[in-house]
């Protein structure tokens, strides 16, 4: 590996049976730095032949990872998360490099993935069946001389396919209960960042992940995902992106009877009440919801906030985010970084518009902007008065723009906050825990956070959403759960 974790011929290729091999397609695209516009290397456009083949050779290694005892697993996996540690500062680089994260948040996300294998490792000792008291069934006849107990048992090849707005972490909460539950792993990683994931593989191999257990497949998921996804020998599909995308995957799999693992889409309320500290709400809203450009699928999306404390909340919040350092992502100071490309820009173009068109107001931002050297930058902008028409309260920004919506009582906010699709997370502010409580249980998400963001997560703890936004639930035990089968076992020792 360079020195800078990109080849030095600059192409990231496919890592299938443990060796890096071109693809049978021949192609290759740019991979752009988002903050200047500029190529950082080629990535390979992968097909269909490619897929089958990764899925190929995860297939001839099953039975032997998952017969590897876990203390071995384990041990695999603590090295990996060591080696993950050791090389913290280019896996940051890497991130920031290739989908403009900046760099404070992207060593944050490098730490956290090297937690993560190392969760994982510790979750192998807690995988455990349970035993049943036969004798306390009447039928079948017989039970008071037989024992009962489950044991969980590898589910099969599992499908990862990432997100580019955090490649290494969010691959690994894929990647690692896979490998920590006995099974080999085909990952799809976003094609925007394909060096942070092949470097994450290298990484397995260095700790003794076994040729074949952990493959890379980079390409559309047109041909790519869909041949991983249909292949007669991948049982679990697990995939981080779109609502839309989501429910394509889980239809397909559905046709093959397999199972899915869906963290999609969002549109997190951030509640505050009228008796909320303001000066904690303000930045915390913030952080919430311009935390990498606002690209997180908990990023707090749509502002619900008390009509009588609405008029302060929205100055102090708009000159709050008026004075976020906007730059590039390797920049130290930088803030506010660039969105991951210029279709991303068009998006928030379009949604400004909209929402002027719904009367709302522009209190800050709502215009791209450029710094030196080019890149994909829209300033923090924050809309007022935003009815619930508007598509920034329905939709999904991935950017950062944030509409703020007024509301009069605690029913109000209740309607408004579970009035989408969506039911990823959600923040309420208030001094008053029976109001908190009380909003925490009416609304419809898989998590809420009492005066806390919207984009917390506890890496070990379960998380998904309901409604649109996923199905089952990441967290390493509970993603473990999902990646095995439970078996039934009897014995009647009469």
């Amino acid at each position: 590996m360079a020195d800078d974790g990109i080849p030095a011929d600059r192409r990231a290729d496919l890592w299938v049976g443990g060796v890096s091999r071109p693809p049978s397609t021949g192609e290759y695209r740019p991979v752009l730095d988002p903050s200047t516009g500029s190529a950082l290397g080629d990535v390979a456009v992968g097909g269909s032949d490619d897929a089958r083949a990764a899925v190929d050779s995860a297939e001839s290694v099953r039975e032997l990872w998952g017969e590897t005892p876990g203390h071995r697993r384990a041990a695999i996996l603590y090295d990996l998360a060591t080696r993950l540690r050791n090389d913290r500062e280019t896996m940051a680089q890497l991130i920031a490099r290739e989908v403009g994260k900046p760099i404070g948040d992207a060593r944050v996300e490098a730490d956290r993935a090297g937690w993560v294998f190392e969760f994982a490792a510790d979750a192998i000792r807690h995988l455990t069946g349970e035993t049943f008291p036969a004798d306390a069934y009447a039928h079948p006849a017989g039970n008071e001389k037989r024992f009962l107990w489950t044991v969980r048992e590898p589910v099969g090849v599992v499908v990862a396919i990432g997100p580019f707005n955090f490649p290494l972490n969010l691959l690994s909460h894929k990647v690692a209960p896979a490998l920590a539950a006995g099974n080999p792993v085909v990952a799809k990683p976003t094609s925007a960042a394909p060096f942070t994931a092949l470097r994450l593989a290298q990484h397995a191999a260095a700790a003794g992940v076994p040729p074949g257990v952990f493959n890379v497949v980079l390409g559309p998921g047109g041909d790519v995902g869909n041949a991983l996804v249909e292949h007669p020998s991948t049982r679990l599909v697990t995939f981080t992106g779109s609502t839309e995308v989501g429910k394509g995957i889980a239809e397909r799999a559905g046709r093959h009877m397999k199972r899915v693992l869906l963290e999609l889409g969002g549109a997190d309320p951030f509640v505050v009440l009228e008796d909320a500290p303001m000066d904690a709400v303000v930045t915390a809203a913030v952080r919430g919801a311009f935390g990498y450009s606002g690209q997180v699928c908990t990023a707090s999306k749509r502002l619900l906030v008390q009509a009588s404390v609405a008029d302060r909340f929205a100055t102090e919040f708009a000159a709050a985010a008026g004075g976020l350092k906007v730059g590039p992502a390797l920049d130290e100071t930088t803030q506010l970084g660039p969105v991951i490309d210029a279709a991303a820009l068009d998006r928030m173009d379009r949604l400004v518009e909209d929402a002027r068109g719904h009367s709302a107001t522009v209190l800050t931002g709502g215009a791209r902007v450029g710094p030196d050297g080019g890149g994909f930058y829209f300033s923090p902008t924050v809309l007022d008065h935003v009815p619930e028409s508007a598509r920034v309260a329905q939709d999904e920004p991935f950017g950062p723009v944030v509409p703020i919506l007024r509301f009069e009582t605690d029913e109000d906010a209740i309607r408004i906050a579970n009035s989408t699709p969506y039911g990823l997370q959600a923040a309420v502010y208030t001094n008053d825990l029976r109001r908190a409580f009380h909003l925490a249980k009416r609304i419809r998400a898989g998590g809420v956070h009492l005066n806390d963001p919207t984009n917390l997560r506890w890496d070990a703890l379960p998380f998904g959403g309901v409604k649109e936004s996923g199905i089952g639930r990441e967290g390493l035990r509970y993603a473990m759960e999902e990646m095995t089968d439970v078996k039934l076992i009897s014995v009647n020792f009469a």
